[in-house]
């Protein structure tokens, strides 16, 4: 069986070549899945998609017209799919979550010790310090929006450099408690925390969960960094606040309308989106495209999982990573 791959990145198919080999052939393409490139899926009965995939309604019924039945999806998060209109689905549950958490720690580093601009001057040959003072991490308090796996992990580093830990989460995690972690309610975590990192998944609940209200309580010396969802973090409240002066550093690995700039090379044609634009002027900010999971360790997780799944389908296997149900066995 061919499957059909959408949104390889050239890293990773060299990968998904090997993974597949001996037991399926694989097209890989590196245009993404949405309402223009689906019918190119016609006549695969098994595709895969990447994070940035619309798998909307109008999306899922062009591919059901030509002949999908099952969707991999190289990803953790799915709220990029209707999942009332899906019928088939599985997703990878797990992955390297210090991929992720180092990644944060690493835009959080980045933006306190100025390091893009520290750079940006000693390749002009420019060795000053003016503007690029820092602060130490150790004695301050880092606040955790979310403690799961990633959450857990990231909380480790902060506990390692000897930091103050603030927890929230709907429940705790019995490892982030006994590092030292207090849970507390969000307002308070936000007022307190001088690095406030996000690891909750986008729901409805959790949409702009870092709106106006949010950033008014934080610090104004604080550090907000997010390599979740984009859409937890209202943008254009986030740029009224950096206009006015406020924050140490902002580091983003997510955008809220990311999709369809993430991913690919706009460097030519420039993009149209005003707030985007705006949010890269700033100084203390640093904008990376969805990044923070591509790690050697964490791709070829994602890919075994993607080649169980499809071998799972295949056999009629039910496994959890499966979204919705699977078919019977064949």
């Amino acid at each position: 069986m061919e499957i059909l791959a959408f949104g390889v990145q050239s890293d990773e198919k060299p990968l998904i070549e090997k993974a597949f080999a001996g037991q399926h052939d694989v097209r890989c393409l590196d245009v993404f899945l949405n309402k223009d490139t689906a019918p190119i899926a016609a006549g695969y009965e098994i595709i895969s998609t990447s994070v940035n995939a619309d798998l909307g309604a109008g999306v899922l019924q062009t591919l059901a017209a030509g002949g999908t039945q099952m969707i991999a999806q190289r990803s953790t998060g799915f709220n990029n799919i209707d999942l009332d209109v899906a019928e088939r689905l599985a997703r990878v549950s797990y992955y390297s979550p210090y991929s992720v958490a180092e990644f944060a720690w690493t835009l959080a580093m980045a933006v306190n010790r100025r390091i893009i601009r520290a750079a940006s001057r000693t390749r002009d040959f420019d060795f000053r310090l003016d503007g690029l003072l820092g602060r130490d991490m150790r004695g301050r308090t880092a606040g955790v929006i979310g403690t799961g796996k990633i959450g857990e992990a990231f909380t480790r580093i902060a506990h390692g450099f000897g930091m103050e830990l603030l927890g929230w989460d709907v429940a705790e995690n019995p490892a982030c408690t006994a590092l030292g972690m207090t849970y507390v309610e969000k307002e308070r975590l936000l007022a307190e925390s001088d690095l406030i990192s996000l690891h909750v998944p986008l729901l409805p609940a959790t949409r702009h969960i870092i709106g106006a209200d949010a950033l008014a309580r934080m610090k104004d010396d604080a550090i907000l960094v997010n390599s979740s969802r984009g859409g937890l973090i209202d943008t254009t409240a986030l740029v009224t606040e950096l206009r006015a002066g406020r924050f140490l550093g902002v580091g983003l690995d997510v955008y809220e309308a990311e999709a369809g700039l993430f991913f690919l090379d706009k460097s030519l044609e420039g993009v149209d989106d005003d707030t985007l634009a705006r949010l890269v002027t700033f100084p203390n900010v640093i904008v990376t495209s969805h990044q923070a999971y591509y790690t050697e360790d964490a791709v070829g997780q994602i890919i075994d999982a993607t080649v169980r799944n499809v071998a799972d389908y295949l056999a009629g296997r039910r496994s959890d990573n499966v979204l919705v149900p699977a078919l019977p066995a064949r």
